[in-house]
């Protein structure tokens, strides 16, 4: 079943398009994955399961997607302006380590993290330091295109010609002369030409520790120029999805089209996607504000912002009540009231399976279907995706409590309706699953006596089981059906 509705934002053309992918069928996706120096952060969390649900939805739709996620392993200086150190080296020199450990420690932090998250890894996961060869050859068909010029064992990217023939602001729709006036006059000893120029291929220093051959010298790659390399390689020189935070739109992407267009003549990408980024309690997520915090102190509640910890499915569900191109802010009550909409969703799922059906249906579910696919297709609108859902909850509420009715037909819809957008689309799954099993049968003993009791008129003790339970999150309701419990937050 592939539909041909989805719209997405195109920030190249800044317009909300019909997704129409390059080849029938086949989606080709790239996304800028983390540099791998410390632990990642919930910016960087967002975004991944934002490209998580995209590749999700796509892969439902019945496309087959290539969606290729880079490791950043070396050539990410501290400064834009191609200043500074390498991150990765600093890191390794600080702790006296190869650059190669700080890279596997922070990539399996990386990979652990949105396995919580519950996110899909990609299709494929190259890094930087094992394309060196690939990012080589591309800068040797820019020079040789005209667009680059070796300086001093380093080669940088002449920006000024390439936008006396291209639109180099095109993402952003920036004015070249502003960039131009907001750039520092070049010192007599810069090796650019010019004032945006930006670096392909990085002379090493002598102190340098991470290094390779190349025709100019011993150096390493500049951080726009992976990207440009590995997609081109996995996806072709032109592909459907570019997409990363939107703090990377103004220079690595805006770079990366630039490198892409004069090397091979062609934009990368026809449809470039970007996330908003996160606040806390409305102000800008930083370390310098002391609001910034990570991934395991939020499901710890180790944080000085933080009231409680909240469960990576609890976050889960926060980001998807957000559409990706808003602003996220963190704030306990937020998270407090995530954690309760979550838990009421799970407890929904829960009461599917055990739907009595009727001869008539109060609700119309193929509507709320095409609502809910509706809402998908608009850009990925997931929090009216996730309002239509919850309709489907208090269906199921108001069935399970014998106040609407479904026949069998509706039933079988509503449980592939919400089974395949709750867990398959939009990732979220029932983090007590493990124990289930355990639980559900330790709750049938108890359940049982408490039956015994009533029957036994022995109400003190039946009350007693109940608030007992109610104290540690298990709530009974007693119907015409039987005795059943779901399990509170």
């Amino acid at each position: 079943m592939i539909s041909h509705d989805l719209k997405i934002y195109n920030t190249l053309t800044r317009q909300t398009e019909l997704f129409e992918p390059l080849h029938k069928g086949h989606v080709g996706m790239y996304v800028c994955g983390p540099t791998v120096y410390s632990n990642a952060h919930l910016g960087n969390a967002r975004t991944f399961m934002s490209f998580d649900i995209l590749f999700r939805y796509l892969t439902h739709l019945g496309y087959k997607v290539r969606y290729v996620r880079n490791i950043t392993d070396a050539g990410h200086l501290e400064s834009d302006a191609d200043e500074g150190e390498d991150k990765i080296s600093k890191k390794a020199k600080l702790e006296q380590l190869e650059p190669m450990e700080i890279v596997q420690r922070y990539t399996i932090d990386f990979h652990n993290m949105m396995q919580l998250f519950n996110a899909l890894p990609p299709s494929i996961e190259p890094t930087a330091t094992g394309h060196i060869i690939e990012q080589i050859e591309m800068t040797k068909k820019i020079i040789a295109n005209g667009y680059a010029y070796e300086a001093n064992g380093s080669v940088y990217f002449d920006v000024e010609k390439f936008a006396a023939q291209h639109n180099y602001t095109a993402l952003t729709g920036r004015n070249l002369e502003d960039l131009m006036n907001g750039t520092r006059e070049l010192g007599g000893q810069d090796e650019k030409r010019g004032r945006l120029d930006f670096a392909l291929w990085i002379k090493a220093n002598p102190e340098h520790i991470m290094r390779w051959p190349s025709p100019w010298g011993e150096g390493f790659p500049g951080w726009h120029l992976e990207c440009s390399a590995m997609s081109s390689k996995y996806l072709g020189d032109q592909f459907d999805i570019h997409g990363g935070g939107m703090d990377l739109a103004p220079t690595h992407h805006t770079n990366e089209i630039a490198q892409n267009i004069a090397c091979s003549h062609k934009t990368p990408a026809r449809y470039w996607i970007h996330t908003n980024m996160l606040t806390v309690n409305g102000q800008k997520m930083s370390k310098s504000l002391g609001n910034s915090f990570l991934p395991h102190e939020l499901f710890t509640g180790n944080h000085p912002l933080l009231e409680k910890g909240y469960s990576p499915m609890t976050v889960r569900f926060f980001v998807l009540q957000a559409h990706y191109r808003s602003t996220l802010d963190f704030s306990n009550e937020a998270l407090q009231a995530a954690e309760k909409g979550f838990a009421r969703l799970m407890n929904a799922m829960k009461l599917l399976d055990g739907l009595k059906t009727s001869a008539t249906s109060t609700t119309n579910i193929q509507a709320l279907k095409d609502k809910v696919y509706a809402a998908m297709n608009d850009d990925l609108n997931t929090p009216i995706a996730l309002s239509h859902l919850f309709e489907g909850v208090r269906v199921i509420n108001s069935v399970s409590d014998g106040k609407e009715t479904l026949t069998e037909l509706d039933k079988a819809l509503l449980i592939q309706l919400m089974r395949t957008f709750v867990f398959d689309v939009l990732g979220l799954k029932e983090e007590n699953a493990v124990n289930t099993d355990k639980i559900d049968g330790l709750m049938s003993m108890i359940l049982n006596v408490r039956n015994e009791a009533k029957a036994k008129k022995d109400f003190a003790t039946s009350d007693l089981i109940r608030e007992k339970l109610k104290e540690i999150g298990f709530e009974i309701k007693d119907g015409k059906e039987g005795t059943t419990y779901t399990l509170s937050n």
